[in-house]
């Protein structure tokens, strides 16, 4: 995925994930298959979109993507949460839950 698509997919979408991690990662792959299933759950309206930081340097340096893992939501083409290394499931849901809401009437 090239950045412009990925601009592109993030102003269509009503909301989007975006979740570097880094293939020696093992924080990025211990949390990955929680954030799926929690997304899955609650926001399934939100696309997932899964990001090596280092295959997609460009894209990294775009989203100003330091370390791993970092995952960013967008809600209505914004950035809205962005959290790192230590991520609490709970706090992302609650942070998202409302504006998720408003947003699909869900």
């Amino acid at each position: 995925m090239t950045l412009e698509q990925l601009q592109q997919t993030i102003q269509e979408e009503i909301g989007v994930l975006l979740y570097f991690s880094g293939e020696n990662c093992n924080v990025c792959h211990a949390l990955r298959p929680k954030f799926k299933e929690l997304f899955d759950k609650e926001f399934p309206k939100i696309k997932q979109i899964y990001l090596d930081a280092h295959e997609n340097p460009k894209i990294s340096a775009h989203f100003q993507v330091f370390s791993v893992p970092t995952m960013i939501v967008f809600l209505d083409g914004r950035e809205f949460v962005r959290e790192g290394r230590a991520v609490s499931l709970h706090k992302m849901t609650e942070q998202l839950k409302r504006p998720y809401e408003m947003l699909t009437g869900l």
